[in-house]
This record gives structure tokens, C-alpha cells and sequence, in this order.
């Protein structure tokens, strides 16, 4: 209780001060995944990406940006953020590094992570190495938690559309092999410690949903048709576990509001508070590193 009451003060400070909202933001550092380019693929690591208004593709050099947190307001946590975009590119933008910067005014690392589109005119990808992304972003943003002051077990992943059916694969289905020899990232573990599937697609793995899964925070329109029941089923496969949930059906809006910010729906412009009342109220945004207990 007390972390929480914490968490709710914290949470409370980063809203409410002029100070802080004056602070530049942080300049965002793209990192490779693979230093020679995906296992397998090294030969398309130097084929350019081509960015368009708001989307992105394609992607042959898989990569995390990193959008620090505010200075003065972190919290130790991390989010990885995977846009969609239907496997045939990334809404990077919306669903990419303005989301970072949503995260970041709340004391929140980002890392918008570019992953492989299987989907893609002539790709020789599938989903399989799409997974693969996912899971050595999640590693790596481990293995140098303590150089960029995270607390390693407040990572979580937040999935769009598409995005967020990686997003599902890699809370709740058993990792892909990492590809390649391997090397000491890969020993890591790639189980994000919470979720926030935003009107996620069907598509996902082999499940085993049980009391400890990760947390997960849900949300959608009932008037998508594509992405509306997939949460639902999860919702009743976590209650039936025992496990910690949470969903936020609205009525109407349909697909890609996004973080709210070109919809007309009052209610969707309004939406992500509920990731910072849920966040708060999971301890995630307690400031970090903790102040030491008083003798």
C-alpha cells in the first residue's frame, strides 16, 4: 500500500508541474538490434527505408529508438512501443515516436521498436523473425538497464493494431529460438512485465495464459470490426486464470485512434489517462530510483 499511495503522489507531481514541463525533451538514439544486421539477413541491412506522411517500410535493419524520460521525472519505467501498420509497414509516427514522447512527459522511457514486415511487397520475411525483433529489443533494453537507470522489472511492451499482436505474442507465447549463435543478450530474458494491447489484431501464437502471466491493460471500440473480440477473448482467458486484467471497451470510433489525438470521440481523445491511472496504480510510476528508507 505504501509504494502505491508513492506511485499516486509521484504520478500526481509529474501532471502538476510547471517546472519540469519546461525541460527540452531528450534527444531520441536509434539502436540496431544486430550489429551486422539480422541473423541471416546481413545482406539487407543497408536497403533503405522509405518514410512517407506517417508510415514507414520497408524495415531490413531492425532497431529500438530510444526516447529518454523527462529529466527530474523518471520512474524507472520503460515501455517498448510496436506500431502496426498490418505487417506492411509501421505507422511510426501516431503509433511510434509521438507515443514515445507521451510516454516520456509521464517519467516513462520509450522505445519505438522498427521490426521486420512480413507482409510486405516481396519480403522474404515472416512473422517468425518479426518475434524475433521483439524479443531481442526486450533483451536489449535489459542488458543496459542500469546504464540508462531502469528498473529491470518494470518493462513493458504497447502494441497498436498489428503491433499489438507482437505485442501479444511476446507477453503470453513461449520465445522463438534466437537466431544465429547467439550471444549474452540473448540470454536474457525477452517476458515484458506488463502489457497495453491497443486494438490488437487476431493474429497470435500458442498460449498459456495462468495466474502469473504479465499484466495487461486492453482497449478498443465495439464497432471494430477487425479488433474488438480479440480482447475480449483475452479478457476471459485471464479471468478464467486468475490473472490481472483490465479492458476499456468504447462504443463507438472505430480502428487507429491512436493516442486520441485526431479523433472527434470525446471519450477516445481522453483514453490515455486511463494507461497513467493504471500504470499508478500498479506501482509503475513510483520515482526511481527510490529515495533510501529513513532510519
Amino acid at each position: 500500500m505504501t509504494r502505491l499511495l508513492a506511485a499516486f503522489a509521484w504520478a500526481l507531481a509529474l501532471l502538476a508541474s510547471p517546472v519540469w514541463a519546461q525541460d527540452p525533451p531528450a534527444t531520441p538514439q536509434r539502436i540496431a538490434l544486430w550489429a551486422d544486421g539480422a541473423p541471416g539477413f546481413e545482406s539487407r541491412k543497408n536497403i533503405p527505408e522509405q518514410a512517407e506522411a506517417y508510415w514507414l517500410k520497408p524495415v531490413n535493419d531492425p532497431s529500438v529508438t530510444y526516447f529518454p524520460a523527462r529529466p527530474g521525472r523518471e520512474t524507472g519505467a520503460a515501455v517498448l512501443l510496436m506500431p502496426g501498420g498490418a505487417h506492411e509497414f509501421l505507422v511510426i509516427t501516431s503509433e511510434g515516436n509521438d507515443a514515445a514522447r507521451w510516454f516520456n512527459e509521464r517519467g516513462i522511457a520509450a522505445f519505438v521498436l522498427r521490426y521486420r514486415l512480413f507482409r510486405g511487397k516481396d519480403s522474404p520475411y515472416k512473422f517468425e523473425h518479426a518475434r524475433q525483433d521483439a524479443e531481442r529489443a526486450m533483451r536489449t533494453i535489459r542488458s543496459r538497464a542500469g546504464e540508462w537507470k531502469l528498473d529491470p522489472h518494470k518493462i513493458g511492451v504497447v502494441g497498436f493494431s498489428a503491433g499489438g499482436e507482437l505485442a501479444r505474442v511476446t507477453l503470453l507465447s513461449p520465445p522463438v529460438p534466437a537466431p544465429g549463435k547467439g550471444d549474452a543478450i540473448d540470454r536474457l530474458s525477452a517476458r515484458p512485465d506488463f502489457g497495453v494491447l491497443v486494438f490488437p489484431g487476431p493474429l497470435h501464437g500458442e498460449e498459456k495464459i495462468t495466474r502469473d502471466s504479465p499484466p495487461l491493460l486492453m482497449t478498443a471500440t465495439n464497432d471494430d470490426q477487425c479488433c474488438s473480440q480479440p480482447i475480449i477473448d483475452l479478457l476471459n482467458a485471464y479471468r478464467a486464470a486468475g490473472a490481472s486484467s483490465e479492458l476499456h471497451m468504447y462504443a463507438a470510433g472505430g480502428h487507429a485512434f491512436n493516442m486520441g489525438e485526431t479523433t472527434p470521440m470525446v471519450s477516445l481523445r481522453n483514453w490515455p489517462a486511463r494507461i497513467t491511472d493504471w500504470m499508478t496504480d500498479r506501482g509503475l510510476l513510483a520515482k526511481w530510483p527510490p529515495e533510501p528508507a529513513k532510519p
